[in-house]
């Protein structure tokens, strides 16, 4: 089976704790995946792109599988591990090696045989060539392609990589470029590029049902259960014809509420994901307000020059006349996120999805917005700052954030009321919406 890309997917199953995020981070060649020896880390299945021998195909990662358990998290892991299944072009059957078999082992044996999908039975944690041996053993749970491999030592994974891509169609090379064509300006370049969105927020605040809404689809795990979601979760979603990955996070806990490795680790996981975003949407609870914690949380993404939107959501739950005494509620609790749009939404009911698209589209045009050099000067004809400082020139370096450049009669910073003066005006003029301004300032000489 073939995704949205074209490409084959390989999934990775197996019982809690035998190692399938390491071999997933050892696969791709980075860490996606949280891994650690607490069993039941994984819970939504993780997604990657990855090649070997420019065969290309989409990797997956499912949440450690017990067929028997009725507990809800569980349960929803084997739910979410059969999603990816039955699209799977070629399936891993990861197994603890140094293990005998277990009757859950023997229970996935007999559902991956029912599938009728290809399956490699990898018998994982074989460091050493005199355990080679053990993996004999295993071919009793009936299936004919069985391999070693040591996902820690990275042992075994050439033999893994060629067996399951033997029959992917190979990439190739792209066509050389017109030497007559024109290169395309930054803006061109950004349309095309797919908008990194990161939902971040703290725990139980709705960003995986916000994901599932988006989607249309169970993507996420969604429980009462604070914390459920651990790795980050991301999807390519196309509306209007421009495309969008969604990244849902770990839900961002303060360091003393987090104590569980895998928890740490999420959070650093989280801010990561934060970093590398084009737009952030800060999740809050409608029927909690904002609080302080909100706010750390958006300064993280304030401090990577992200573009924002700040997401009230659950705002089913609340009347709809106290919208505006909300929103103020929130510019005073977000006095330096003054420029995030506000969306109210209901991801639950779907509702206001329509609204987030269009905020995160402006924020992200407004975050790649670059002003010529005449227009910024025209622009400081107009300008009225301090009395005692001069600014002979303005130019823009960079975007993403955009970032501006004040060539001064001498080096030292604006006051920070100039500061924020400067920035609101040249924000109004020239539509910077959505987005950070960075400014620095320079002696002229």
């Amino acid at each position: 089976m073939r995704n949205a890309a074209g490409l084959p997917t390989v999934v990775i199953v197996g019982r809690p704790n035998v190692g399938k995020s390491t071999l997933f981070n050892a696969i791709l060649g980075q860490r996606k995946a949280i891994t650690g020896d607490e069993p039941g880390i994984t819970r939504d299945r993780i997604v990657g792109q990855a090649s070997y021998r420019r065969r290309r195909f989409i990797l997956i990662d499912t949440g450690g599988i017990v067929p028997e358990d009725q507990d809800f998290i569980p349960a929803q892991i084997l739910k979410q591990a059969r999603v990816a299944l039955e699209d799977a072009a070629q399936i891993i059957y990861l197994i603890d090696g140094r293990t005998e078999i277990t009757g859950a082992d023997r229970d996935l044996a007999r559902i991956l045989h029912r599938l009728g999908k290809p399956v490699v039975l990898a018998v994982n944690k074989i460091d050493d060539p005199k355990r080679e041996i053990l993996t004999s053993g295993f071919h009793d749970l009936g299936f004919k392609r069985v391999l070693s491999v040591s996902a820690e030592h990275k042992l075994g994974i050439h033999d893994l990589l060629e067996e399951i891509t033997a029959g992917f169609p190979s990439a190739e090379a792209p066509p050389p470029e017109s030497e007559t064509a024109e290169p395309e300006s930054a803006a061109e370049a950004a349309a095309k590029r797919p908008i990194r969105v990161s939902i971040i927020g703290r725990p139980n605040v709705g960003k995986s049902t916000l994901l599932n809404a988006i989607l249309g689809s169970e993507r996420a795990i969604v429980s009462p259960i604070a914390g459920t979601t651990r790795d980050s979760v991301d999807e390519s979603h196309t509306v209007d014809g421009r495309e969008y990955v969604f990244v849902d996070t770990a839900g961002i806990r303060r360091k003393g509420k987090t104590r569980l490795m895998a928890e740490k680790l999420s959070v650093v996981m989280a801010r990561r994901h934060i970093r590398m975003a084009h737009v952030a949407l800060l999740v809050l609870d409608a029927t909690e307000g904002p609080v302080s914690s909100d706010a750390t949380i958006g300064g993280y993404a304030h401090e990577e020059g992200r573009a924002l939107v700040i997401c009230v959501n659950k705002w089913d739950l609340l009347d709809d006349s106290k919208r505006k005494e909300y929103e103020q509620a929130v510019r005073d609790q977000f006095k330096f996120l003054d420029y995030a749009p506000i969306v109210f939404l209901s991801a639950r009911n779907k509702q206001g999805l329509k609204s987030l698209f269009r905020q995160i589209a402006k924020c992200w045009d407004a975050s790649n917005r670059r002003v010529t050099t005449g227009e910024l000067n025209r622009f400081l004809d107009q300008l009225k700052l301090e009395r005692d400082r001069r600014i002979f020139f303005i130019t823009q370096p960079s975007i993403r954030p955009p970032t501006f450049v004040l060539f001064m009669d001498r080096a030292e910073p604006l006051h920070f009321s100039t500061e924020r003066q400067f920035v609101n005006r040249i924000r109004k003029h020239f539509g910077f919406d959505g987005t950070p301004i960075v400014i620095k300032v320079k002696a002229r000489h």
